[in-house]
């Protein structure tokens, strides 16, 4: 991994500072976790070390191993620890006067342009470090992640007058590179972004719910889905959150935000519903029992608060159908006259009225409020991006025709024809000025590259595009880029332009969730149904020479990994010279889950990475057993780290924290291969176990079968797969043989399988419901 310090220390480990700890450690960052020793306790370092427990309990490592890279202590015996940090995280609780206590001690160890942040999400910069000496206003800012750490990937930085040159740069791309986030910078003010204006939209929601007599499942049906909103809706992401933060929360914006700021309309705290809410103990998921719950008598029935009892009652969800604009189309929804569409219309308004108010006051760009919503709140789109899907000059009309304040960044936003141009090229400032929207230096975007210059090669599947310094990237555009004929077809056209105009190829793409989804199971169904296992043996059989091609070109291809790379699309990295993979990467063979065997090199490829690598038990019999038991279990990774594990990620494969860098990284290999002096490898000679290793991966699969963990179809599917991995009846173990006889047998195995009714019943049955079938 690429990363920009050596060593991190977190202060406070609590679910928040021990999740950031534990971020530091996933991008391979040595980190000291510090808290309090608990008075009278043998071990002084237990909280710190609950923290790290904590974090693997709940997923926050992305291996158990990263855990390794952090060191408990506490803060009265260890604060020597952070003498060589060049990050020190703050992340204790909120009150200002232990804050300020705990930085005086800082500054006596920290050593000089160490950076030091608070994690706060209420209390100012400025009033954090007033009276602290200069050396520590200089390298002081705000630096406020999202919970779970892990998972979410705003974090915003303010920064002040008094910090030193770079400082507030330094901060940000650390959080970018070294712990994957998006950084926004934010202005010193109250709740900075994100919850400035996400809790100023939760209080209006729900209050303006009361007022227009809706119910809980009303609003949220409204206020949810249409405006892009997570199908918690409102008054479910109270319950998400907690309805007991409101008292510190709300309350503290309350306190701290001018008397004319809108959320003093909106007072959640002295509102009689939150009262009793509170009152009841009923704080939400935390306490099974918020604004929804449970049904006690029905496990699948949920039930509801009666706002005017504080009773609950049986849920009555509101189908989408049922709204003005079928749900879909929101300027539909708000333009009507019924309850649905008032309220739809006053939470559009006051809330892209509110964000066009204090955008001056806490942003330097609309984009940057939109990113912050988009990203803490998981909003489809912020409220600037919304007013321009609506139409910022229907809302301003509407506006005026209602006798209501029209803000003059919103103005100047709906006479230049929205907050947005040239298809979010051109942003707007919070001073109304426009201004083009600028990508961080080095990194690079398809999105860009498809502006200035024309496909190298395009078919309606893929695209083949110039990336600059000899490299090209092929990207898939198929429906979650699952893989077809159109794909294998531009595959083997760039293996024969590449070495003509370019020295290396990039495999990737900037697709929201899949770097490949594998391919169609429907095209699979579709022929098993028809019985055309001709045409299947065929596809699979085109798959196999094109990814061959691949591993054998004569110019380097390297996979840039991210996000679902699942059956082929998985097969198809494991055929790159390199990979370049995200942090959060799912991937892996998942063929046994619909009761097939990778038919696209997956097995093959699997066990010459396994004879390969330094892991794992050596010999025939140990590889097989390896790559066994990774295939019949459909183990997917739960991140690059566990890819690695599964031999999809060799030792030598980069790992990216940076979602956005990928793809620069990626070209970067590449390059640094092409320049190395890159020459095709030699075929691959495979060690196959033969008739005894197939009946040592079957005594243990009869084990499993016996002991109930595994069916009559799992059964059937490892034979097959055995067969293939120990290279059938006639395999010698003395012998090395082509790889081109376990792809043969791959493509034997898949098409016996796919003949199977069980198969064919397991593909259907996830079709239709998104579950594997046990059958």
């Amino acid at each position: 991994m690429s990363r920009t310090i050596s060593k991190a220390a977190v202060i406070g480990a609590g679910s928040m500072g021990s999740g950031i700890a534990a971020q530091f450690a996933n991008g391979g960052i040595p980190v000291v976790l510090l808290d309090m020793a608990p008075a009278g306790a043998a071990d002084r370092k237990a909280f710190a070390k609950g923290g790290i427990e904590r974090q693997l309990k709940s997923g926050g490592f992305m291996h158990p191993e990263a855990a390794n890279l952090v060191t408990p202590g506490n803060i009265d015996d260890d604060l020597d620890l952070l003498a060589d940090a060049d990050i020190i995280v703050e992340a204790i609780i909120e009150d200002l006067d232990a804050k300020r206590a705990l930085f005086t001690k800082l500054e006596k160890v920290r050593k000089a342009g160490s950076i030091v942040s608070s994690n706060t999400s209420t209390l100012a910069r400025a009033s954090m470090c007033e009276g602290l000496p200069e050396s520590f206003r200089r390298d002081f800012v705000i630096t406020h992640f999202f919970n779970p750490v892990r998972h979410m990937r705003l974090l915003e930085v303010v920064s002040g007058p008094d910090n030193g040159p770079g400082v507030a740069a330094r901060a940000a791309l650390s959080g970018e590179v070294d712990l994957g986030k998006t950084v926004i910078a934010c202005r010193d003010t109250p709740g900075f972004i994100a919850n400035r204006l996400g809790c100023y939209w939760m209080a209006m929601a729900t209050r303006e719910a009361f007022a227009h007599g809706l119910t809980a499942e009303e609003a949220d049906a409204v206020a949810g889905a249409p405006f892009g909103v997570p199908k918690t809706g409102v008054f479910g992401l109270f319950d998400l959150v907690g309805i007991d933060l409101v008292p510190l929360v709300w309350a503290g914006l309350l306190k701290t935000l001018p008397a004319d700021d809108g959320i003093q309309v909106y007072n959640l705290p002295d509102n009689a519903v939150f009262k009793g809410m509170l009152a009841a103990g009923r704080f939400g998921r935390k306490s099974k029992a918020g604004f929804y719950r449970q049904s006690a008598a029905d496990k699948k029935q949920r039930e509801v608060v009666d706002f005017s009892t504080l009773e609950y009652r049986a849920e009555q969800p509101v189908a989408a159908a049922a709204l003005p604009g079928g749900g879909k189309d929101l300027k539909q929804l708000c333009s009507g006259d019924d309850k649905f569409s008032r309220y739809a219309w006053t939470v559009l308004k006051r809330v892209v009225v509110y964000a066009s108010r204090v955008a001056p006051e806490i942003a330097d760009d609309v984009a940057a409020i939109d990113a912050a919503l988009e990203l803490g709140y998981a909003w489809g789109k912020g409220p600037f991006a919304l007013a321009d899907r609506v139409g910022a000059a229907w809302i301003v009309e509407r506006l005026k025709t209602e006798g209501e304040f029209v803000p003059p960044l919103l103005a100047r936003a709906a006479d230049a024809g929205g907050f947005y141009a040239d298809g979010g090229k051109t942003l707007t400032r919070t001073d109304g000025s426009r201004v083009a929207r600028a990508r961080a230096a080095g990194v690079v975007c398809l999105a860009d590259i498809k502006e200035k210059t024309a496909p190298v090669l395009n078919n309606d599947s893929a695209t083949l595009w110039d990336m600059g310094d000899g490299i090209v990237c092929l990207e898939l555009k198929t429906k979650m880029n699952i893989l077809d004929n159109g794909v294998f077809d531009l595959i083997e056209l760039a293996v024969d332009r590449v070495p003509k105009d370019f020295r290396g190829l990039v495999i990737g793409n900037e697709h929201v969730r899949a770097f490949s989804a594998g391919a169609s199971l429907e095209v699979l169904l579709g022929r098993i149904k028809q019985g055309d296992f001709i045409a299947l043996r065929d596809f699979v059989l085109y798959g196999q020479k094109v990814y061959k091609a691949l591993k054998y070109a004569p110019f380097p291809v390297v996979g840039a990994a991210f996000g679902i790379a699942l059956g082929g699309g998985c097969e198809a990295l494991l055929h790159c010279d390199a990979i370049v993979a995200h942090a959060e990467l799912t991937a892996g063979l998942p063929e046994a889950n619909v009761g097939l065997i990778p038919g696209w090199g997956g097995c093959t490829q699997l066990l010459a990475r396994a004879e390969r690598s330094a892991r794992g038990i050596k010999g025939p019999l140990g590889v097989a057993n390896r790559v066994f038991e990774v295939i019949a279990s459909a183990t997917v990774s739960g991140s690059a780290a566990q890819a690695r594990d599964s031999g999809i990620l060799r030792d030598s494969d980069p790992i990216v924290m940076s979602r956005d860098r990928l793809l620069s990284e990626a070209r970067g290999e590449a390059v640094r291969l092409a320049e190395a002096g890159y020459r095709a490898p030699e075929p691959t000679l495979l060690t196959l176990s033969g008739p005894s290793g197939y009946l040592s991966l079957m005594n243990s699969a009869r084990t499993e079968r016996a002991a109930g963990r595994i069916t009559a179809t799992d059964m059937v599917v490892r034979e097959v797969l055995a067969t293939v991995l120990t290279g059938g009846k006639g395999a010698d173990p003395v012998a090395p043989v082509s790889e081109d006889v376990v792809y043969a047998l791959e493509v034997d195995g898949l098409v016996e399988l796919a003949r199977t009714e069980a198969t064919k019943a397991r593909i259907e049955h996830l079709l239709a419901t998104g579950k594997p079938l046990r059958n």
